[in-house]
Order: C-alpha cells, then sequence, then structure tokens
C-alpha cells in the first residue's frame, strides 16, 4: 500500500510538472516561468547538494534555470525536457568543478556572474563592474535581495528567515534579478573587450 501511495505521487508530481512545463513553452513569460522554477529549483539544489556542491547548491541551480529560461526555444522533444535541463546541469556542475580547480576569480559576462562586486570610493573603481550603477536596474526588493546574498554574503535561509517569506521567493527575487541585469553587463562587457581591443591594437 505505502509503495503505490509513493507511486502515485510520483505520478502525480509528474503530471503538475509536465503541465507546468507546457505553460512556460506555449508562452514563456514571467507568471509561467515563475511557476517552471518553483517546480523545478530544488531538484536542481538536491542534484547539485547529492554532489558535493551544497554551499554553492542554490546558486547553482539558479545558473542552470537561466540557461533554461533563455535557451528555451531549443527544446524540440518537450518529453525530453527533464533530460535536457538536467544535461544543462550536469555541464553547469563540470564549468564549476573546472572554476575550482583554476581558483580564478573572474566575472563571466556570457552566464551572468554569480558573485557580484562592489565598488567603494577608495578603491578607485578597478573593478570591472560598479554595484550601486546595477542596482539602478532592480526593484528595492531584488535589490534588497542581491545585496544580503552577495555583498553581505547571506544564505538563502537566512534571508528568508529575516524577512518572513519563503525561501523560494528570495530565490526567485536574486534570479529575477539576474536576469535583469544580464543585458546590461553583456553591453558593458562588449564595450570593455572593444575598448581593449583598441588599445592593444594602438600599443
Amino acid at each position: 500500500m505505502h509503495v503505490m501511495t509513493n507511486e502515485a505521487n510520483l505520478s502525480q508530481r509528474s503530471l503538475r510538472e509536465a503541465a507546468v512545463m507546457s505553460r512556460f513553452l506555449d508562452a514563456p513569460g514571467e507568471q509561467s516561468f515563475a511557476e517552471l522554477f518553483t517546480a523545478f529549483t530544488p531538484q536542481l539544489v538536491a542534484f547539485f547538494r547529492v554532489r558535493g556542491c551544497a554551499l554553492a547548491a542554490e546558486d547553482l541551480a539558479q545558473e542552470v534555470m537561466f540557461t533554461v529560461y533563455r535557451k528555451a526555444s531549443q527544446v524540440r522533444d518537450r518529453a525530453l525536457f527533464r533530460a535536457w535541463m538536467f544535461r544543462i546541469a550536469r555541464n553547469t556542475l563540470s564549468r564549476y568543478y573546472g572554476r575550482q580547480a583554476r581558483d580564478v576569480d573572474t566575472v563571466d559576462l556570457a552566464d551572468v556572474p554569480e558573485r557580484l562586486v562592489a565598488v567603494d570610493a577608495g578603491n578607485g573603481g578597478t573593478p570591472t563592474f560598479e554595484f550601486n550603477h546595477w542596482m539602478g536596474f532592480l526593484e528595492p526588493r531584488e535589490k534588497e535581495a542581491l545585496r544580503l546574498r552577495f555583498i553581505e554574503e547571506w544564505e538563502y535561509h537566512e534571508i528568508a528567515a529575516a524577512q518572513e517569506i519563503p525561501i523560494g521567493t528570495v530565490q526567485w527575487r536574486v534570479f529575477n534579478a539576474k536576469r535583469k541585469l544580464a543585458p546590461v553587463l553583456k553591453r558593458v562587457g562588449k564595450a570593455e573587450r572593444t575598448a581593449e581591443y583598441s588599445y592593444r591594437k594602438a600599443a
């Protein structure tokens, strides 16, 4: 009886996930993606945790969902959506281990940085991007979520407890903020690379 109940629950969950996935692929938008994000992010977090990435699991899961958001149009067979998503997760995990092995402290413009850099008045503005300038593109709640997560280095559950909101809401605000910032960072990055190329050519 217990086994049958578990199988029934899994079947119902699969049907719900399929419905959420179909709504998003049929009509991509903030609302449909928010449902997709809520349905699949916990599974991705678990995926990364069991592979030894407990501390980075939430951020890696968001990176995967950001890629899903950007590349959903590439899905040709909806029956393979989960397989496609977890292939992205495996690739994300490989890149994460690669970054850990190289121990390089950089900003990845293509994938949206997982760590924001604050510029204060005393450092001469040497980092590439200015945190306060980025914040102008965000809503107050998104600003606060990013500030706590990446500047104050709070964990998601700590932010949720402090603000008395569900952890999923915190994760969504951080994700949505990074989604909004992505085009800005890409434009700035392109300008940086163009300037660097011109400098090297002139030299």
